[in-house]
């Protein structure tokens, strides 16, 4: 008895000195700023915060676990939208409001985590630093702790911190494919021919062969088409701004062929491990394209591939693959719109 009595004194003692030091050296709350700038504009980039349904595709506290599940609240959008979200596996939950809004200038958010009746307040503020360039401010204010509970403020802000730059690489991603979308409808000149240097891709999608008589390419296009884009979607969990136009890469010269061997995939920021043996990644190196923008029948393609390789012929250039972007979705019995980008070189 005299043993646990020495033991129970040990571990009062102990557990005073813990909440003393506590008490007297740690805040009850924490108070801290965090900022970083992202290369696009401020409206923008104010979209993708003021936003929740946008917020939860890039932030990392919520990509970051596959087994969350998110219930969003209206407005969507703007002052007094909301969402509660809860974590199964991990056990988290709790709820986020949008507080207040002065639209492409100041966000105020509510975040209550698991049972926590007091929320932190995160304020965040957006600047344009140039037409292209915005920067981002957080200042985050956390609730009061109990003594007890206190040691916890020692990780909070490098914990915010770490997801916060997580966060950003994932925004960098999401904003990259929407303006480079936006950006290419904006710039459509058709049937013009054009020179262009394309950046390296990282391409996920599917090897085919099939029959080039009549509607039987186009149509098995359309059926892989929708095959890559389910997968990515549904299977993946990608949201459209989250990836670019489909590409089908087949030889320049193969649409006289009876049959023809292509790849169709759909680019993705970068490559991961894929469960599905029916799809693979394939990386495109930068290359310099002679352009074409087309609309109308997919057979009437053929026309504006060749004026692409007799341009090539002309300026004495060797070409290899023939890229074709689809603008809009590949529906059967409809015109296609497509960039068509033939690589060439000396």
């Amino acid at each position: 008895m005299r043993f646990f009595k020495i033991i129970a004194i040990i571990i009062s003692l102990l557990v005073g000195a813990y909440a003393a030091s506590m008490y007297f050296f740690v805040d009850e709350s924490k108070s801290f700023k965090v900022e970083k700038e992202i290369d696009f504009p401020l409206d923008k980039v104010f979209n993708q915060f003021n936003n929740l349904q946008h917020f939860t595709r890039w932030n990392n506290f919520f990509t970051s676990s596959k087994t969350i599940t998110i219930d969003y609240y209206t407005p969507y959008e703007g002052q007094g939208s909301a969402i509660s979200y809860n974590d199964p596996k991990s056990e988290d939950g709790g709820e986020m409001f949008i507080r207040y809004e002065n639209p492409n200038k100041t966000l105020r958010y509510q975040l209550f985590e698991d049972e926590d009746e007091n929320p932190t307040l995160i304020d965040v503020k957006f600047k344009a630093v140039s037409a292209e360039k915005t920067k981002i401010t957080w200042f985050v204010h956390t609730p009061k702790l109990s003594v007890l509970t206190r040691a916890q403020n020692f990780w909070t802000e490098d914990k915010f911190t770490e997801n916060i730059d997580k966060s950003m690489v994932n925004l960098k991603n999401v904003l990259g494919n929407k303006v480079s979308k936006d950006n290419q409808l904006a710039s459509i000149k058709y049937d013009s021919l054009m020179v262009e240097k394309e950046e390296a891709k990282m391409i996920l999608g599917v090897s085919v062969s099939t029959s080039n008589k009549k509607d039987a390419l186009y149509k098995n296009i359309v059926m892989n088409y929708n095959k890559v884009y389910n997968y990515v979607t549904m299977d993946l969990g990608k949201k459209d701004d989250e990836f670019g136009y489909s590409i089908l890469i087949t030889d320049a010269d193969n649409f006289k062929d009876n049959e023809v061997s292509y790849y169709f995939g759909i680019p993705l920021s970068k490559k991961f491990g894929v469960n599905d043996n029916n799809f693979s990644f394939r990386s495109v190196n930068p290359t310099q394209n002679y352009v074409i923008y087309y609309k109308g029948t997919y057979a009437g393609r053929v026309k504006a591939i060749q004026q692409l390789i007799q341009k090539a012929k002309t300026d004495e250039m060797r070409y290899g693959d023939i890229y074709q972007t689809f603008i809009e979705q590949p529906l059967e019995n409809q015109d296609v719109n497509m960039k068509l980008s033939l690589s060439v070189y000396k």
